[in-house]
C-alpha cells in the first residue's frame, strides 16, 4: 500500500517536525509541571486531535482551498498570533504563567479547558496546516487507494504526537521535583514567555506555498 522507503521518510520527516520545539512542546512542559502528567496529557491529547483534522482536510481538499484563500488564511494567521502574544504575555506577567514549577489545584471540571488549549494553540498554527497541505502529498501515491494511505500516515502522527509530546510532559514533570528558587522560576516564565511571543510574530512571516 505505501513503500517501505516512503514510509521510513514520512516517519523521520513527522519525528523531527513534532520533535522540534515549539508553541505546543511548550505548553505540554508548562502544563506537566503544574498540574502533573494526566493533565498534560490533555493539552497532548488536544494537538494530537487537531493535527488528525489537518489529516481531514486534506483529504477532502478542504485544506487547499483555505492557503488560496487570501482572507482564510490571514484568520488562521492572526488567531494564532493573538493566542501565541496572550500566553506569552501570561507567562511574563502573570503568576499563572505556562512554567509555573509549583504545582497548583485544578478542579476536574476544567479538564476540557485544559483539552482546548492544545488544540486551539495547533489548530490555529498555519505552519502546521502548511506542512499537512504542502508535505503530505508527497507521501501519497495517488496511482492507489488514497483512503487507506491517508488512515495509515494519520495513525502515525497520531502516535508520534502522542510519544513526542508526553517527552516533553516528562521533562515538566520532572522540573517540578526540582528545588527551583522563585527567582529563578519567574527567569524560566519569562523566558517561556518571550518564546511564545516571538512564535506568534514568527507566524506573520509564514509564507503560503
Amino acid at each position: 500500500m505505501i513503500s517501505t522507503e516512503t514510509l521510513l521518510l514520512f516517519l523521520a520527516t513527522t519525528f523531527v517536525v513534532v520533535l522540534s520545539p515549539g508553541p505546543a512542546a511548550i505548553a505540554v512542559t508548562g502544563e506537566a509541571a503544574s498540574n502533573g502528567l494526566r493533565r498534560s496529557f490533555l493539552v497532548i491529547l488536544g494537538v494530537a486531535i487537531a493535527n488528525v483534522s489537518f489529516f481531514v482536510l486534506t483529504a477532502t481538499g478542504i485544506a487547499t482551498l483555505i492557503i488560496a484563500s487570501n482572507m482564510l488564511f490571514s484568520v488562521i494567521t492572526w488567531v494564532g498570533v493573538a493566542y501565541l502574544i496572550y500566553l506569552g504575555c501570561s507567562a511574563i506577567f502573570s503568576s499563572d504563567g505556562p512554567l509555573k514549577i509549583t504545582p497548583v489545584q485544578s478542579s476536574i471540571g476544567n479538564s476540557h479547558r485544559v483539552f482546548l488549549r492544545g488544540f486551539i494553540l495547533q489548530v490555529s498554527n498555519p505552519k502546521a496546516l502548511l506542512y499537512f497541505s504542502a508535505l503530505l502529498p508527497q507521501f501519497i501515491d495517488v496511482s492507489r487507494n488514497i483512503a487507506p494511505q491517508l488512515a495509515i500516515l494519520c495513525s502515525l502522527t497520531f502516535l508520534i504526537d502522542l510519544m513526542c509530546y508526553s517527552f516533553y510532559a516528562y521533562i515538566g514533570v520532572r522540573s517540578s521535583a526540582l528545588a527551583l528558587s522563585p527567582f529563578l522560576v519567574k527567569c524560566v516564565n519569562r523566558a517561556a514567555g518571550s518564546m511564545l511571543i516571538f512564535a506568534g510574530l514568527k507566524l506573520i512571516t509564514v509564507e503560503r506555498q
